[in-house]
């Protein structure tokens, strides 16, 4: 069962535990500058707002309204990273516009661990972009699909189906009450969650500048995640016009810059946790061109603002508390 509250996506499984669940939302945050250097955690800068697809079913294409889900508005290069919150194990799979973020793949029903294309919740507190390589992501960047930006476009040459995709699948009730007996929960293996039709394109996500995160491998092994009881849901992501025609509400406003944000003298963050092992990056992933380089091969300049940039970096710890920014990521993230 899936729920919309407070612009978070709740995945309930009543039928495997009364204590199964996760909330997942789309946190704003900034863009990090696509140079090739490697960059620390940008803040959050709030949820994304959410809505019921079927909520404005009269002013959709049937596409949309068929595959259900929520919607998202979301500006043309701006970043977003997906913020994980859950004290029951659940393993998340991730992906846009039907490629794997973790091993990019093409979506396939289920959980496969020879590469693992999911990741474990509480363990994971977090993902911002593509898994390029051990402890390397590639950034969220929203573009227009059909521009060739996507991951979508350059693994499959297609321009289909945009947004995200995204399905969890809670651990096995006897597995868990065996790991986890009411004195030890496994949140504590922390030491410290207008009236016109709308325009027909969509949005996707492209990879963008390089960033420190690293996506930990499953402790528990694929057996252990109840696959017969997952639960599925599609992000439709809408540009600035298209969320206005579909709702009447206006989005949000354009993110700062990185620039914008270290002159403000405001840091970014990184992430320490010694006690977990980090999976390998995609080799498919890996080979596809940055936002920046793609703009560059078709003789354009999609990305605006988007100059090194030289903050201080604040380091976060693992905590049971999920983040509401990357600085609220623990303390922040």
């Amino acid at each position: 069962m899936i729920t919309l509250e407070h612009d978070h996506l709740t995945f309930r499984f009543p039928d495997v535990h009364p204590d199964a669940r996760c909330d997942i939302d789309f946190q704003r945050t900034l863009r990090i500058p696509d140079d090739d250097r490697t960059y620390y955690l940008p803040p959050g800068l709030g949820s994304f707002p959410l809505r019921h697809i079927d909520d404005f079913a009269d002013r959709l294409p049937r596409k949309m309204v068929r595959r259900g889900g929520v919607v998202m508005p979301i500006h043309q290069a701006e970043a977003l990273w997906i913020n994980f919150d859950a004290a029951y194990p659940v393993a998340v799979k991730i992906a846009t516009g039907k490629i794997c973020a973790i091993i990019g793949q093409q979506w396939e029903e289920g959980l496969s661990q020879d590469p693992q294309n999911y990741v474990v919740l509480p363990k994971q507190p977090w993902l911002d972009g593509y898994c390029v390589e051990e402890g390397v992501i590639r950034q969220f960047v929203a573009m227009p699909l059909g521009d060739g930006y996507t991951a979508e476009e350059q693994l499959t040459g297609e321009a289909v189906h945009g947004g995200l995709q995204i399905a969890a699948y809670p651990m096995k009730r006897k597995v868990y009450e065996k790991l986890f007996p009411p004195a030890r929960k496994p949140g504590m293996v922390f030491d410290v969650a207008y009236d016109a039709a709308p325009p027909a394109m969509e949005m996707g996500l492209a990879p963008g500048g390089r960033m420190r995160q690293e996506i930990y491998d499953d402790p528990h092994g694929l057996d252990v995640w109840d696959e017969a009881n997952g639960s599925r849901c599609f992000v439709t992501m809408a540009n600035s016009a298209q969320w206005m025609a579909m709702t009447g509400e206006r989005p949000p406003t354009v993110p700062p810059t990185a620039r914008q944000y270290a002159e403000a003298g405001l840091p970014w963050f990184d992430y320490y946790d010694a006690d977990h092992e980090a999976i390998a990056g995609a080799e498919e992933l890996a080979g596809l061109k940055s936002v920046k380089a793609m703009g560059q091969k078709l003789g354009k300049s999609p990305l605006p603002e988007s100059e090194s940039s030289g903050v201080p970096v604040v380091v976060l710890k693992p905590k049971a508390t999920t983040h509401t920014s990357h600085a609220g990521k623990g303390e922040g993230p």
